[in-house]
């Protein structure tokens, strides 16, 4: 009798793991308490899976022998608290499809830039030549390409919730980009239950493998001491000279060959010629860079990839010059410690427009970049109370708006020429739009409109 496999969550991750259990003999049940898209019942129906949305079936779920979780369904709804109470193992796409590849992984995780990274470490691999897949939290699903595709290696963007249910997954490189604050309703509202998760992504590593992380970052330097990892410890930081990893002194980024003796294998380059800004971005070529010379990539290949690399759309995504006006999409900035580095990054002065759905923010950390950046804020979501308070006395103009095209509108009013127009929200995108992306398709297409 063949396994039972019950995927909960018909989404992209979903049904690509429906696709690879059908590939390996296992009986499948999909089940989404919502809505599903029209696009994956096509999907779900040919491949003539049987499944159900708007509801939960619990005789149909129930006699799972292990149940896939979308990283989505939070451990506190009751399906979930049964099957646990069951004793279902409840496992991660992650976790289901690694099992059925012998590629290699890069793995990455951490609050902010893990996108940026992932998306610049995959852009490395290929232009090395390697036969290389990207997923997890970002393009096609994981399991869908193991199902498809002979990949040598996949690069991996991991949130903590998809890191919350592997056990035995091990990326052969993982990295850690930072850890701070986010999504703590998820976790009991105890920030070393986020922490934990983050580490999750190097338990199984071996001295074989490879840890890389951010040596200024306080909170996973700490953390590095109370959880086991075994891999060889690579770090990159930003105005401290290492003995290894990689590192940015006076705006010369160093990257550094322990398996070399030659002066000449080893990469530096000055950070201007970054296809990225700005030092959040200097962080994320870093890490990616390390990465890459610990799969033995040329460094000639290396410099060109950081220098030739095109941004993730909505991630300070220049859109156009406006009446020499710049305007820059970074919607995807959806807490305060990403709005930072987008402030941080910009030389220009800012109309700054911010808001949404507020998860718990403190803006305090903000502040002294919005004293020296931002000449005017403007207000994008239903309820700005928090966000007035908070800046209330920073700057000389704050203007509430209801929708991404009079946030342009009225930014357009108060920019003067040599001005930056950011849309960096620090802020979840439910109140006025579908999500983050939604959210920087309407103030593109508002830009473009002026």
């Amino acid at each position: 009798m063949s396994k039972r496999i019950v995927i909960l969550g018909a989404g992209e991750s979903g049904t690509g793991c429906a696709v690879l259990a059908l590939k390996h003999g296992f009986e499948v049940f999909v089940s989404d308490s919502g809505k599903v898209k029209q696009k994956y019942m096509d999907e779900l129906d040919g491949l003539k899976v049987p499944y159900e949305h708007g509801q939960h079936t619990e005789s149909l779920i129930l006699n799972a022998d292990e149940i896939i979780k979308s990283p989505g369904i939070p451990d506190k709804v009751d399906i979930i608290k049964k099957a646990k109470e069951k004793g279902i193992p409840i496992i991660s796409e992650i976790e289901f499809a690694s099992r059925y590849t012998n590629a290699r992984h890069v793995g990455i995780t951490g609050t902010n830039g893990k996108t940026t990274t992932t998306m610049l470490c995959y852009h490395i691999l290929q232009n090395a030549g390697f036969n290389v897949g990207l997923g997890g939290n970002i393009g096609k699903s994981y399991a869908l390409q193991v199902a498809q595709n002979d990949y040598d290696y996949y690069v991996l963007e991991l949130s903590s919730f998809q890191l919350d249910n592997t056990y035995t997954f091990k990326p052969h490189i993982a990295i850690l980009c930072n850890i701070t604050p986010d999504h703590l309703d998820r976790y009991e509202y105890e920030f070393q239950n986020y922490i934990d998760s983050k580490f999750r992504i190097a338990m199984n590593q071996d001295k074989d493998d490879f840890f890389i992380y951010c040596a200024d970052d306080e909170i996973s330097v700490k953390n590095m001491a109370t959880h086991k990892v075994e891999a060889e410890k690579l770090p990159f930081s930003y105005g401290k000279k290492l003995d290894k990893g990689a590192y940015v002194l006076d705006k010369e980024f160093n990257l550094i060959d322990n398996t070399s003796t030659n002066s000449t294998n080893q990469l530096t380059m000055f950070i201007n010629d970054f296809a990225l800004k700005g030092i959040h971005n200097c962080y994320n070529s870093m890490a990616a860079a390390i990465a890459a010379n610990a799969l033995n990539i040329r460094k000639e290949v290396i410099r060109e990839s950081l220098i030739n690399f095109q941004n993730v759309e909505h991630r300070l995504e220049y859109v156009a010059t406006v009446g020499g006006v710049d305007y820059i999409n970074d919607s995807k900035a959806t807490n305060v410690n990403s709005t930072w580095y987008a402030l941080e990054s910009m030389d220009k002065p800012v109309v700054w427009i911010v808001g949404g759905v507020d998860k718990g923010n403190d803006y305090s950390a903000l502040l002294p970049l919005v004293k020296e950046k931002v000449k005017v804020i403007v207000c994008l979501g239903v309820d700005n109370n928090k966000i007035h308070s908070a800046f209330g006395k920073e700057v000389d103009l704050m203007i509430n708006t209801s929708s991404a095209e009079e946030a342009v509108q009225v930014a357009k009013r108060f920019a003067n020429k040599g001005d930056v127009v950011l849309l960096s929200p620090a802020c979840a995108s439910f109140d006025l739009f579908a999500n983050y992306e939604d959210r920087g398709w309407q103030y593109k297409a508002a830009v473009k409109n002026l």
